[in-house]
């Protein structure tokens, strides 16, 4: 109760500002100001990073930390440039947050998500908090909140618009007969989701076909498939990933699948066929117009640059 009381004490006057109405993801109607200024943001990789893409530079955000112990934004540095290093964001600390540094940034609105432990009723002591369901709003789909939340709606719809343009152009450029899949190996079994982040967004958006099995994953789930599956998996063109923030580099990716079956190169045609695309991980979930941009083009360069081989069924 003591700590509860000193991050009470720390709490920013909100009610001094004009304040507008949001409805957040768990049901709550919140009071929030209607130009904020002090953003504390407690999930760096799914709404740091899409804030600051919102033009919205926050006092301090929920991070990650190096082996060596310094923070980090997850992705942040290699989508929008920031990190806590070249920014005067102030780290707040993992999951849960630290809500004595969170209140003494002052903050005038706190951003959490559902994935975040720290305790909302505490958060709210501190400043009006807006809880976001980032396991329902996957990559882009935190957009819409969170700019209504920032009165930012204005850049969200640029954002889209040029999103949009780049869907357009590779649908019109690229075969759409091409069949894709999405996977990576984690600890001898092969991860797969219905729509993979913001590379799956992508590949989806611009039409391309997944195998029947993929489909059949409910939307926003995942599954981890045994060897045996991997024949399921087989598309025209696969995309593999690997936690570029943690050091790894493609040949980790290949590592990651050698240990769910040593021969599945053999099994996947995509990977005899030359056709499959190695992709940062960061990149390839970030919750970020700027990834999708770059991931459009990916896509673009690698069903345009050479004729595709199809599988034969």
């Amino acid at each position: 109760m003591k700590a509860f009381a000193v991050v009470f004490a720390l709490a920013f006057p909100a009610a001094a500002q004009d304040m507008r109405m949001v409805t957040d993801d768990v049901g709550r109607n919140v009071q929030v100001p209607a130009d904020p200024q002090r953003i504390a943001v407690l999930h760096d990789k799914n709404l740091g990073t899409p804030l600051i893409e919102l033009g919205v530079i926050p006092v301090g955000s929920h991070g990650r930390t190096t082996a060596e112990g310094e923070p980090f934004i997850r992705g942040s540095i290699r989508v929008t440039g920031y990190d806590f290093g070249n920014s005067g964001i102030t780290y707040l600390g993992g999951n849960p947050i630290d809500l004595e540094v969170v209140a003494a940034v002052r903050p005038d609105l706190i951003l959490t998500s559902t994935w975040q432990n720290a305790d909302v009723d505490q958060l709210q002591a501190i400043a009006p908090t807006v809880v976001i369901d980032t396991g329902k709003r996957e990559t882009i789909e935190v957009f819409p909140l969170l700019a209504e939340a920032t009165g930012t709606e204005d850049v969200l719809a640029r954002l889209q618009t040029r999103y949009n343009a780049q869907i357009d152009q590779l649908r019109a450029l690229a075969p759409n007969d091409v069949t894709v899949a999405v996977m990576q190996g984690v600890d001898g079994e092969v991860f797969v989701q219905h729509t993979y982040s913001a590379l799956g967004r992508v590949l989806r958006d611009a039409g391309f076909a997944f195998p029947p099995a993929v489909d059949a994953i409910p939307e926003g789930s995942f599954e981890r498939w045994s060897a045996e599956r991997l024949p399921e998996l087989d598309a025209d063109v696969v995309f593999l990933t690997y936690r570029n923030d943690a050091g790894q580099t493609p040949a980790d990716a290949i590592a990651a699948m050698e240990a769910v079956l040593p021969s599945f190169c053999d099994i996947l045609h995509a990977c005899r066929e030359g056709q499959m695309v190695i992709l940062p991980r960061d990149e390839a979930t970030s919750a970020s117009y700027d990834a999708l941009m770059a991931l459009s083009l990916v896509v673009l360069s690698e069903m345009t640059s050479t004729e595709i081989v199809r599988r034969t069924e």
